[in-house]
């Protein structure tokens, strides 16, 4: 006995019955309202009533969003309100046509939009960005309003998802800034990010967990130095959450813990060098937060000084020589550009314009560089307590630079140039 292929009647009913069923885009308001009306929830009377309220919240809608004497804005102010609406019985009801059949009975329908405008504009009130710097502002709530009302449900709930984790590192790193004495206005005004902040809490529970004060580039570098000397193995130190951490917070500091073990590692590696790890502008620095304090290494040089045991020989000034030549540009980009100067045997610059830049490349090319005599020239003339720094930082870049800076494939200069754009102070 053999079936036959040919379409019955009763299956090509199943079959549009389940096509119906897989492409229904109707509104979820639209589905509710059916349902109820289906099911005798909704009776006539109640339908009647929606019916006379629709047009009352389109012509609202319209005027708050445009004007409601067009009629463009009239058809966009419908596809708002049932799109409010949608949201609303989605959200509460977690698309239970029934229950969302009786809010429909027991609610007018401008509650229900209204219910939907105010889960939205919740969501906006939401933190977008963990960069404190980056906050907000109100004005633009309501083109904000008008772009989510039209939005999906889909939509909404991967935003509201987005946000809240965005919402938690913030009060992680406000709770985290506090034990510190650390306010809101200061990561504002330093345009912080959250999870930097998280991270560096983390980080300080291991090298520092008597700090009172959150720590500047100095300070941290000094933490880090003195558990190097406790020969502190990193592997060996299991990160906790602070003592104290709301529990709500948990998650949210829980999920920065392995960027930070890892950081943890170079950092108490003794074979790891600081300087390179602490300039400004590095990965590592950027996952997070110190308080700029420019006055912060003068102090602790002062403050070395102070230390030295009576028997011991004073850490050398700078010379006449390094003062002349520096004259107060001793950021890195500077220090670098004036070492490379040095160790090409051209005149001491801490700044080079385009045209010397290109013809210090080729001079370093033909006689080749020299290292050593930028290594000289710091023990020489730059001051004591920041030799151990400058010669890192030295050494760092010339194992990084060496080989773009006099490679002979890169006829054009391009990528030496870009090196030097980027490492050193290159300007027009």
């Amino acid at each position: 006995m053999t079936v036959s292929n040919t379409p019955t009647p009763a299956t090509n009913e199943i079959a549009a019955s389940s096509a119906l069923q897989l492409h229904d885009a109707r509104p979820f308001f639209e589905k509710a309202l059916m349902y109820g009306v289906q099911h005798g929830i909704i009776d006539t009377e109640r339908l009647a009533a929606l019916n006379a309220d629709a047009p009352k919240g389109m012509v609202q809608i319209a005027r708050y969003f445009g004007s409601e004497f067009l009629r463009p804005e009239l058809e966009r102010a419908r596809d708002r309100i049932v799109n409010l609406i949608s949201l609303h019985l989605l959200e509460t009801t977690e698309a239970d046509l029934a229950k969302a059949a009786v809010l429909l009975r027991d609610h007018s329908l401008l509650s229900r939009s209204k219910a939907g405008s105010d889960m939205l504009r919740r969501l906006i009130a939401m933190p977008e960005s963990s960069n404190f710097g980056m906050a907000g502002y109100a004005d633009a709530d309501v083109p904000l309003l008008g772009l989510w009302s039209l939005r999906s449900h889909a939509d909404y709930r991967a935003e509201l998802a987005r946000r809240s984790r965005i919402a938690a590192a913030i009060d992680a790193a406000l709770w985290m800034a506090e034990q510190y004495d650390l306010d809101a206005d200061a990561l504002q005004e330093s345009g912080a990010d959250a999870e930097a902040v998280v991270r560096t809490g983390l980080l300080l529970g291991v090298l520092a967990p008597r700090a009172a004060e959150w720590p500047h580039p100095t300070a941290f570098e000094k933490a880090v130095n003195a558990c190097r000397k406790k020969a502190l193995a990193a592997n060996a130190i299991a990160l906790k959450l602070p003592a104290g951490l709301p529990s709500e917070l948990h998650g949210v500091v829980q999920a920065e813990r392995d960027t930070v073990q890892a950081d943890l590692r170079k950092l108490l590696d003794p074979a790891t060098s600081l300087r390179p790890l602490m300039r400004p502008t590095s990965a590592f620095r950027a996952r997070y937060f110190l308080i700029d304090d420019p006055l912060a290494e003068v102090d602790e040089y002062h403050r070395s000084l102070d230390e030295l045991d009576a028997g011991e020989e004073p850490l050398q000034p700078a010379s006449r020589t390094w003062t002349k030549t520096v004259q107060g540009n001793d950021d890195e980009h500077s220090l670098l550009t004036l070492f490379l100067c040095v160790a090409a045997g051209a005149p001491k610059k801490t700044l080079l314009t385009e045209k010397t830049a290109a013809s210090l490349i080729r001079k370093m090319r033909k006689s080749g560089l020299d290292p050593a005599l930028a290594a000289d020239f710091i023990r020489a003339h730059a001051p004591g307590a920041r030799h151990a720094d400058y010669l890192a930082l030295w050494n760092t870049f010339v194992q990084d630079a060496q080989k773009t800076l006099l490679s002979d494939m890169d006829y054009q200069l391009h990528d030496a140039l870009a090196l030097l754009r980027r490492e050193c102070n290159v300007g027009a």
